[in-house]
């Protein structure tokens, strides 16, 4: 989508949605825009060396990583303006410190609206005492958090992780994010996300189930339109985080399990019990589920958990591909109808879509 301004590739995004779902009954398109620069709280990139000379760089897309397609990148305006900002600074203290630039490999940003920063420098040799003591300088300087990578180590100087704050309506919700951690790249967007969510969830009442649940990042601002809700997630580093989030703002109404979709919905029809469900106590018939919020990976729902999603009255489900998403609303328009729709520009001059769809039972 290169050349284009953003309002096109916005409008080539709309037309691609209304072609796709056209076939089903879908509502007027509600679109969220993003800022069309400096939107990204993450950014990657190689850090090249030419004698004395060393530069943050990118690589052409589909081209192996060669000098013929080497882009320099002194800046990068699809990153946060926070991360511009850094950029330079970091490279200036970097390059004036042989400790610090030697066989230095790469550099990984993760930027918030809350103002942290963590940086994870990455290395082609074994980082020892005298490379901790030049990071632990250089972080006291940039006033960020430092990791350092290099083959089979990390070295956390402080943290590996930066707490985020998203305003959501009139309240503000804080976040652990870790690094190598899933977390919405686009944080302006976000938040229109999660304003869109509750939204739709006002008036549902009930408990919410909810799948896929990463951090919590839906869960938080989701807990304060239900009675009670029970929200799982596979990954273990993603339910820390998310115990740790849930703690910091007070949802004492939400329960989370480490199951993955499938198993959950073998543990909710009675085909298997699980003893992570027992030692936490959580009884599935105690809830009275009104509602279920699904956010899944690429591959969309499997078709097991579609069932589990077809019993519920109402479903919220937030996707990031929507060719599975439409695979699955096929699926699920026997059952249900399309109430609200969205499209949320998480990732502007790229051809990914995030979406969003309410659906309720027939």
């Amino acid at each position: 989508m290169a050349g284009i301004s953003y309002q096109q590739q916005l409008a080539e995004k709309k037309e691609y949605i209304r072609k796709l779902f056209e076939d089903l009954a879908t509502p007027e398109l509600e679109v969220f825009e993003s800022p069309s620069k400096y939107y990204r709280m993450r950014a990657e990139f190689r850090v090249w060396h030419e004698g004395e000379v060393c530069f943050y760089a990118m690589f052409e897309p589909g081209k192996k990583a060669g000098g013929a397609s080497l882009i320099r990148c002194d800046q990068f305006d699809t990153a946060h303006s926070s991360i511009n900002d850094m950029m330079p600074r970091l490279m200036a203290a970097v390059t004036d410190n042989p400790v610090l630039k030697n066989r230095w490999y790469a550099v990984e940003f993760l930027a918030t609206l809350s103002g942290e920063m963590l940086l994870t420098m990455i290395y082609h040799k074994k980082l020892d005492e005298e490379w901790q003591a030049a990071a632990r300088a250089l972080q006291e300087e940039l006033g960020i958090w430092i990791i350092g990578r290099s083959r089979g180590q990390k070295v956390i100087l402080t943290q590996d992780f930066v707490t985020e704050r998203l305003q959501v309506g009139e309240r503000v919700f804080v976040y652990r994010q870790l690094e190598g951690g899933f977390t919405q790249p686009n944080a302006e967007v976000c938040q229109k996300m999660l304003a869109w969510a509750c939204d739709c969830a006002e008036g549902l009442g009930g408990d919410m189930l909810e799948l896929y649940c990463g951090n919590g990042n839906f869960t938080l601002p989701l807990a304060t339109r239900f009675k009670h809700v029970l929200a799982t997630e596979v990954s273990k580093t993603s339910v820390n985080a998310a115990l740790w989030n849930i703690q910091a703002n007070d949802c004492d109404n939400v329960q989370i399990v480490r199951l993955s979709a499938e198993e959950f919905t073998e543990a909710y029809t009675g085909n298997r019990a699980f003893r992570r469900l027992q030692e936490q106590g959580i009884a599935l018939a105690d809830y009275e589920f009104s509602t279920i919020f699904v956010d899944p990976p690429r591959a969309g729902v499997d078709d097991e958990t579609l069932k589990l999603v077809a019993q519920f009255e109402n479903v919220i489900y937030i996707s990031c591909n929507p060719e599975t998403l439409h695979d699955n609303l096929v699926k699920l328009n026997a059952t249900h109808t399309i109430e609200r729709m969205a499209l949320f520009d998480q990732f502007p001059f790229t051809h990914h879509i995030e979406s969003g769809v309410l659906l309720k039972k027939r």
